[in-house]
């Protein structure tokens, strides 16, 4: 049973990986423009080569998770995207808090993630769902409804 959900949990956040990257590569003047609002990059080429990317990595990523090959850290890299990606989102919120009188879970804008508009208290909950689920698939040792687990390049470790 523990193996069935820890798939489930696997494939869902590599499909959302999969599919949101992919939804952004369709329309990358879009992402763009989502980047350029959060005001974290200030140069030009930096933003074109995050739309231009990003979106492609997220992509890479999920379908690793999906196929399960490299579980752990494929489940890591998701991991460490979705802590930026609730940062920059929480930040923004708060700037936008702070800018005028809306309640915080009032709040709306589109985040970049390729669903369009979001109300930012629930997509900080689903993130921070994500993000501790992605994590637990990094710490879990055994991935057995796995296609190659764990990716281990050179001489094998010796148990």
């Amino acid at each position: 049973m523990k193996n069935i959900v820890v798939t489930l949990i696997r494939v869902l956040i590599g499909g959302m990986f999969v599919y949101l990257g992919w939804t952004k590569t369709q329309d990358p003047v879009a992402f763009l423009k989502s980047i350029r609002e959060f005001g974290v990059l200030t140069e030009y080429w930096q933003m074109n080569v995050v739309a231009g990317w990003l979106p492609w990595f997220e992509v890479w990523c999920g379908l690793l998770l999906v196929l399960g090959v490299g579980v752990r850290t494929a489940a890591a890299t998701v991991g460490g995207l979705l802590l930026a990606f609730t940062g920059m989102i929480l930040w923004r919120a708060v700037q936008v808090h702070a800018a005028g009188d809306i309640a915080f879970c009032d709040i709306q804008f589109d985040c970049g993630c390729g669903t369009g508009e979001v109300v930012v208290c629930y997509k900080l909950v689903q993130n921070s769902l994500l993000t501790l689920g992605s994590f637990g698939l990094a710490f879990i040792k055994e991935h057995r409804l796995a296609l190659w687990p764990h990716v281990r390049i050179g001489k094998p470790l010796e148990e």
